[in-house]
């Protein structure tokens, strides 16, 4: 095997701690010719779709990737932002706001975002940290509930990258926060923001990204995190069980997935006489082409071409304050025991340089 070159060793220089928040990916422009390699990155990992890969390869050349690139880069455009993919977008803003309120917070960390697929690279983000002189580097996927088919995916990445690396940086790695406080409480927090100035509907739906059922029967934990979630999310709200429904979405392919799907659900919430949802996506933490097209757009359609009056989509967590302090709280959780506290000393004269810059700022503004 050949290993990586090693960036410049200095014996005594004291490493650097990092948070790498990951997330799925997205493409780089709305349009089929910058989609396909997007598409093609996915859907070729085995973790995503369990099926021969020599009978994938044959199906996702000669029949998804030549047809699903346009329609897929339509519904992009259809939610394409003036600075970009609204996933990239979140994540990045995310991981900025991240890196201060830990900082805030007396932790002295670098945080940076990444994706799975796509830029900025996961393997390419990890190697900037190596050169930084990170040699403790903390991997939070923007996955509350665990799946093989995501959290997984993300430690085989890292894992992988790793295996060609002569001197790896101690990793911690976090599987899973759908039950943690303050990811549910800044769940809630959402919700009822929403009701204050929209009012509340008679059915609250939790729409969650669908998995095949096997993946289920095989001994995925997702199923059950996402209703973990759902149970917690509806205890804070005070809700009863005929007040919310948990739901599925994004179902792809002719086999059975994770039931009750989303869309024939709201289409019959419609038919029985239901005039307005409430819809939430829980399992995503920032908006997307899943969020924002699929349901604020397409299940909109549905539920109100089947007879509904009123659809409410509740954004994700985004930017939200509560959100950042709970995924501050969950980074602080797997940090414990890294030595990434500021000495009063070293805070001190980070206050200094910090003022000193601005006065130099504001220097050169008076001079101009």
């Amino acid at each position: 095997m050949r290993f990586k070159q090693e960036p410049p060793h200095t014996h005594g220089t004291p490493a650097k701690t990092a948070v790498v928040l990951v997330n799925l990916g997205t493409p780089d422009a709305p349009t089929a010719r910058a989609v396909r390699p997007y598409l093609k990155e996915f859907l070729s990992d085995p973790r995503v779709v369990e099926i021969p890969k020599a009978l994938w390869w044959l199906i996702l050349n000669a029949i998804i990737l030549p047809f699903r690139s346009g329609k897929s880069a339509e519904k992009y455009a259809s939610i394409w932002t003036g600075d970009g993919s609204p996933l990239q977008v979140h994540t990045a803003r995310q991981a900025m706001l991240l890196r201060g309120y830990l900082g805030e917070r007396g932790h002295q960390v670098e945080v940076v975002h990444a994706m799975r697929y796509g830029m900025p690279a996961l393997p390419e983000v990890l190697d900037k940290l190596k050169s930084a002189g990170c040699d403790r580097i903390l991997i939070l996927p923007a996955y509350p509930q665990y799946s093989g088919t995501t959290t997984a995916s993300v430690f085989d990445a890292v894992f992988s990258h790793y295996a060609s690396v002569r001197n790896v940086p101690e990793l911690r790695l976090v599987k899973h926060y759908h039950d943690h406080p303050g990811y549910v409480d800044a769940l809630r927090q959402s919700v009822l923001a929403h009701w204050a100035q929209n009012g509340r509907a008679g059915k609250l739906v939790m729409s969650f990204h669908g998995v095949p059922k096997r993946t289920l029967l095989l001994g995925d934990p997702y199923h059950c995190e996402c209703h973990k979630t759902a149970r917690l999310l509806a205890t804070q709200l005070g809700l009863r069980d005929g007040d919310y429904l948990v739901t599925f979405q994004s179902r792809f392919g002719k086999a059975e997935w994770l039931q009750p799907y989303t869309a024939p659900t709201l289409q019959k919430l419609a038919r029985e006489g239901i005039q307005r949802v409430d819809v939430i996506c829980p399992g995503f933490t920032g908006d997307c082409l899943e969020t924002l097209e699929e349901i604020n757009i397409e299940a909109r359609h549905e539920f109100l071409a089947a007879g509904g009056s009123e659809f409410h989509y509740i954004a994700c967590l985004n930017e939200a304050p509560a959100w950042i302090s709970g995924l501050a709280g969950i980074a602080e959780q797997h940090l414990a025991g890294w030595p990434t506290r500021v000495t009063p000393s070293v805070h001190q004269e980070a206050a200094r340089d910090a003022e000193a810059g601005k006065q130099r700022a504001l220097a050169l503004g008076a001079n101009r």
